[in-house]
């Protein structure tokens, strides 16, 4: 499971020329489902997106103190099945890392209630699930992360084929 969480001002979900959803300063958060998540990778991802740090605290001016939590802020979170392409061979991305419509509807229900459970449930907004959206942002920073629920994909690969350091043979 995958999710691009961006600090914001503020941000809407526009649907057929109608406005859905919208909050003000917090996170929009993308989320993409691949075809072998469960439960787990739910549990470390909204664990993440309601903990990382990515405010400063005012009080002491120090930057990455707070999390979304710790000031009160919304999230919308918009499914986003684009984020599990695969872009290494050509032009045309690949979309068999995703999972299917039906199951990864449940899923993203899933995320949904499982922040709402875990934070005021009255602070986590949604766009509509499948359908065309337009979604509005004003970018805070901006501060924009990349999240993974598995770990392994997580660490720095090894590239055996690095050129050496200026300097070095």
């Amino acid at each position: 499971m995958r999710a691009v969480a961006q600090r914001v001002v503020s941000a809407s979900v526009t649907v057929d020329h109608e406005v859905i959803s919208s909050i003000g300063r917090g996170l929009l958060v993308l989320v993409g489902i691949g075809a072998d998540d469960v439960q787990a990778d739910i549990d470390v991802l909204t664990k993440k997106i309601l903990t990382l740090r990515m405010w400063p605290d005012p009080a002491t001016d120090s930057a990455w103190k707070l999390n979304v939590k710790d000031i009160g802020g919304e999230i919308l979170c918009v499914s986003q099945f684009t984020l599990m392409a695969n872009t290494t061979k050509g032009n045309k991305p690949d979309f068999h890392r995703a999972m299917g419509p039906e199951s990864s509807r449940v899923m993203y229900e899933s995320v949904l209630d499982k922040l709402r459970a875990l934070y005021d449930p009255a602070k986590i907004k949604d766009g509509r699930f499948g359908a065309m959206m337009n979604v509005s942002l004003t970018n805070d920073g901006p501060v924009t992360f990349t999240l993974d629920s598995r770990k392994a994909e997580s660490a720095p690969p090894e590239n055996p084929t690095a050129l050496p350091d200026a300097g070095q043979p």
